[in-house]
């Protein structure tokens, strides 16, 4: 793609977040999902990618993008793409966050590269994410990946959709009310548009309803992990986005157990087409 814009001067670049792992985020998420659990004290170990609720950017308002994201061009590079989603994430749980910790996470710029689908032109931005608890101890190391698109062509056909990767185990209905995106968007500080304001979400990026978060369903997906092996300690999680999940009917989750402490969870959207999928290993 000649005559394009060089973002490879932003490759490298790093910034640090600090936060809390206070008790409050932690429970008003598990009543959220409407767990029975007891509540979280200090030191109880948070489970796997609970993390997220503990790292807000420091945003002004007037430094947030017309989608309600902090503007490109100053932590992300200025893409000319207006629509953003997260398209998959690599973890590594080296070590629990215990429950009043202060952590830190560092995020670095790994890499950006330019392609061109049958959906046009778009850009994958891979970040390194390292949370740290205290003494510097590596608790999780994340890399994740965002895609950035261009606008929506209502003329365009739907991608066929893809199929469950293996006969489910375990599965568990999820109704995506607007009281549930809120509270996940309220705990993340995630004031991304195409989550809360309908308007926006169908005229400017031409979606047929408010998107479910990405991370909301790799969280519920290992939440049904969860409930279904008491005990166990997740070790990895290798995940991708295949099609997004909009408010507009329930979808469900799926889980189906492997061979040597590996697992494989899934996500379908309401109209049965494969929306996330995740390859899981773990001990116990």
């Amino acid at each position: 793609m000649s005559g394009e814009t060089d973002f490879s001067g932003w490759i490298g670049k790093s910034e640090t977040e600090y936060g809390v792992a206070s008790a409050y985020a932690a429970n008003y998420f598990t009543l959220t999902l409407d767990r029975d659990d007891p509540l979280f004290v200090d030191g109880d170990p948070l489970p796997p990618a609970w993390h997220y609720f503990y790292f807000h950017e420091l945003v002004a308002l007037a430094a947030t993008g017309e989608d309600g994201h902090r503007a490109k061009g100053d932590f992300m590079p200025p893409l000319p793409f207006p629509r953003r989603m997260w398209a998959g994430s690599k973890m590594k749980f080296e070590s629990p966050i215990r429950i009043g910790e202060q952590v830190k996470k560092v995020i670095t710029i790994a890499d950006i590269a330019m392609k061109e689908g049958n959906s046009g032109k778009m850009c994958f931005v891979t970040t390194t994410e390292e949370v740290f608890g205290e003494d510097d101890r590596l608790t999780t190391s994340e890399t994740r990946t965002q895609v950035y698109r261009e606008p929506a062509d209502p003329n365009a056909p739907p991608p066929p959709p893809r199929p469950a990767p293996g006969d489910q185990v375990w599965t568990r209905t999820i109704h995506p009310g607007s009281v549930l995106l809120f509270r996940y968007s309220a705990l993340t500080m995630n004031s991304h548009k195409i989550h809360y304001d309908k308007d926006y979400v169908r005229d400017v990026e031409g979606y047929p309803g408010l998107l479910v978060h990405g991370p909301l369903t790799m969280t519920l997906m290992l939440d049904l992990f969860r409930r279904e092996n008491f005990g166990a300690t997740m070790k990895s999680l290798d995940l991708r986005a295949v099609s997004p999940i909009y408010d507009t009917m329930d979808f469900s989750v799926h889980g189906a157990p492997g061979d040597d402490g590996t697992c494989k969870l899934w996500a379908m959207t309401g109209d049965g087409a494969l929306a996330m999928t995740a390859d899981v290993t773990y001990d116990g």
